[in-house]
């Protein structure tokens, strides 16, 4: 048995989308939704001062969903993690269009309980 945590990171995004909550608020409910993910309570959200970055975390039942937003660098990063495996997310296709992201890497890491 095993976890699955993903590791992602987009580039070259609209600075605007990043300093907006609601838009990250859609983020989190498409992913939870899409992978059937169980949400423990509702996002826990803060907004620095100029330039705007955005924080946020969710505590899953299967661990968390995690954001941090650069709008100074265009950069947005996320961190899933899920105690079980789960399908693969289209972090790229989605970060691009609603983020205006030019760049979006995606790592997937297989977290083993056992060595």
């Amino acid at each position: 048995m095993c976890g699955r945590e993903w590791v992602v990171e987009a580039h070259g995004c609209d600075p605007l989308a990043l300093t907006d909550i609601e838009k990250l608020r859609r983020l989190f409910g498409a992913v939870t939704a899409d992978l059937d993910l169980r949400v423990i309570e509702e996002p826990a959200w803060h907004q620095f001062p100029e330039p705007g970055g955005i924080t946020g975390l969710c505590l899953l039942a299967e661990s968390h969903l995690a954001c941090h937003t650069f709008p100074e660098f265009g950069a947005l990063c996320l961190n899933l993690f899920c105690c079980r495996p789960r399908q693969e997310w289209d972090f790229g296709t989605y970060l691009k269009r609603e983020f205006g992201a030019g760049r979006v890497q995606v790592r997937c890491l297989e977290r083993p309980y056992r060595t």
